[in-house]
């Protein structure tokens, strides 16, 4: 049975919705509908905190967030789309990786025709937000893991082998690439078998550097190593079109 279909899996928890923007009542009522129906189906006790924000005109695209836990671990879902679809699309993803996970097996889907990377040329836009965060010190395997369950384009890790920033992110033939600060070659160890490795090296760029080439190339984000603290910086494009700046919490002001 399919998320459209909406059967009746049993009770289960309601989720909570904010949100953000011009977003109707229905549209709200939808995403309680079909993310609780995930919920039920997987037979998830969790509160699931759905995000859905619009821009100023209603009959716009909408965009759907849905962030809780299974277990100890984390999982998110995201999706954009028509307004009476939206929901639906979020659920649908939400409701294959919690699938993969129960599997022991998830893996990033691309290509993707329900959520395309926002890579298209514009002039400079303004870095929006800067998050410093606690970066994750993994395998090549575990951060695309995580990739997959986090609904990420692409994730900043420590790279656990070579002590080093490195991202994972949804391109290639396979449907995962590996990019690392300083070395090319493949990962030691078990990784994923589509799993292939950008070939040349990250550049060395300032954060205005880095945002004026993703913007003239239209680059849906870029990795590189900031100049100053050495440290890899993940710079993105959101979906109002203004850039996200991702680093390290160890980087000192």
């Amino acid at each position: 049975m399919t998320v459209a279909e909406l059967g009746h899996p049993g009770p289960g928890t309601t989720p909570l919705v904010t949100t953000c923007g011009a977003v109707t009542d229905a549209q709200c009522a939808q995403a309680r509908r079909t993310i609780g129906w995930v919920l039920r189906r997987h037979r998830l006790d969790a509160l699931a905190r759905v995000r859905i924000g619009t821009g100023v005109r209603p009959e716009g695209p909408v965009l759907v967030q849905v962030n809780l836990e299974m277990g100890e671990l984390p999982v998110r879902a995201q999706a954009i789309g028509p307004g009476g679809f939206a929901a639906m699309f979020a659920a649908e993803r939400l409701d294959r990786i919690l699938d993969g996970v129960r599997a022991g097996v998830v893996r990033p889907r691309w290509p993707d025709s329900r959520r395309p990377l926002l890579a298209r040329s514009s002039e400079l836009r303004p870095v929006a937000r800067r998050k410093r965060c606690a970066l994750s010190n993994v395998t090549v395997a575990e951060a695309v893991s995580i990739l997959a369950t986090m609904d990420y384009d692409a994730h900043l890790f420590v790279d656990a082998e070579t002590g080093m920033d490195a991202v994972v992110y949804r391109a290639g033939p396979g449907g995962v690439r590996l990019a690392r600060q300083h070395r090319l070659g493949l990962p030691t160890g078990a990784v994923p078998a589509e799993l292939t490795v950008r070939p040349d090296p990250t550049p060395h760029l300032t954060e205005r550097e880095a945002a004026q080439r993703l913007c003239e190339y239209g680059l849906p984000f870029l990795f590189c190593t900031d100049p100053c603290s050495g440290r890899g910086r993940l710079l993105y494009r959101r979906y109002d079109g203004d850039l996200t700046s991702v680093t390290s919490s160890d980087i000192e002001r």
